[in-house]
């Protein structure tokens, strides 16, 4: 069955209307044709009268388009992960931070702010490193738990995700607790406010998230063939536990990194695959991609509210996508209550 490119077609149109918005909405507000001309002018080649203040310069490209360009990429980093272990797991519940990413990666940044030496040495940049480095020790452990013999149980790794995340936000409560002049900055990543700024962060994750996509983006037919179940896959000729090691490679490097970089987030990696699954179908190879371009979209939109609702003070953006993704999430399952998407 040919699948239709107009969802495509939707999502991309609102990418770019969310991208505008997160750009272009703020204490200095910049309209679309400014924007694009600003963009045009940058182009080798292309002349145009700059007719809009030289301090728009700075607020676009030095601050405001980079900002962006990373909220952008961590959206679909976490809504594409979700999709990817929604199908691992076959579960509609699931989420980025299912086996335990997002404590581990709490724990990370958290140690990294409570020890004076990495900050000192690397400056900010410890935090994100320290981040990375906790959610991948943390999922690698999760896996090695979960493992028995030569298979990987579903139902074992969640249970040995739950019980590692439990025991990694409680190390991190304990380090809150005795370190009270960082708790105020650790708290503020934790709910996804990002702590560094400009173009660095942008072109540090960029090659961890492009791998990560390149990774989801191959595995749709794989996470397809998955939705039989083990058994049957194994008869259709997919090694199982070989297929579910690639999926959690992607899905962790790509939340793992975006985590780092731009905080905890929640629900943007367990509402938009959701969503987009009831709209446009559960066949894998449209939903990732779709999943992709959404989760920007959804996070471009959360975070520019987050900007605008308290002027001038910033929400972070995880309480913004808590505040809107919770009761959202409510109506979605009282409305699916009668229904079977799966």
């Amino acid at each position: 069955m040919r699948f239709s490119k107009r969802p495509y077609l939707v999502v991309v149109l609102l990418l770019l209307a969310a991208f505008w918005l997160n750009v272009g909405v703020g204490p200095v507000f910049i309209s679309p044709g400014t924007f694009i001309r600003m963009l045009l002018s940058r182009i080798p080649g292309v002349i145009l009268d700059a007719d809009w203040p030289a301090t728009f310069n700075t607020i676009v490209f030095g601050i405001r388009l980079p900002h962006a360009i990373l909220i952008a990429l961590t959206g679909a980093a976490l809504s594409g992960s979700g999709a990817a272990y929604q199908g691992l797991f076959r579960n509609p519940l699931a989420d980025p931070y299912l086996i335990g990413v997002a404590s581990g990666a709490g724990l990370g940044a958290v140690l990294a702010m409570s020890v004076e030496w990495p900050s000192a040495w690397l400056g900010f940049s410890s935090i994100p490193l320290a981040a990375f480095t906790g959610a991948t020790v943390t999922v690698l452990f999760v896996y090695g738990l979960a493992r028995q013999g030569f298979g990987l149980p579903t139902t074992t790794i969640i249970l040995a995700g739950v019980a590692m995340s439990s025991f990694m936000n409680a190390l991190t409560s304990f380090l809150l607790l005795s370190t009270k002049e960082e708790m105020h900055q650790a708290m503020t990543w934790l709910l996804g406010g990002s702590l560094m700024s400009g173009w660095e962060p942008v072109t540090t994750v960029l090659p961890y998230l492009a791998a990560g996509f390149v990774l989801l983006l191959g595995s749709g037919h794989v996470l397809n063939v998955m939705q039989f179940g083990d058994e049957q896959a194994l008869q259709l000729g997919l090694h199982v536990e070989r297929a579910k090691m690639w999926v959690i490679i992607a899905a962790t490097l790509t939340t793992a990194a975006a985590v780092a970089f731009s905080g905890v987030i929640g629900f943007i990696g367990l509402i938009v695959p959701h969503i987009l699954r009831i709209l446009c179908g559960p066949d894998y190879r449209h939903l990732i991609p779709l999943s992709l371009l959404g989760g920007s979209s959804a996070l471009l939109v959360a975070d520019m509210l987050s900007r605008v609702v308290l002027a001038p003070q910033v929400l972070p953006v995880g309480v913004v996508t808590a505040l809107a993704g919770a009761p959202f999430f409510i109506w979605i399952l009282r409305r699916a209550r009668s229904k079977i998407f799966w």
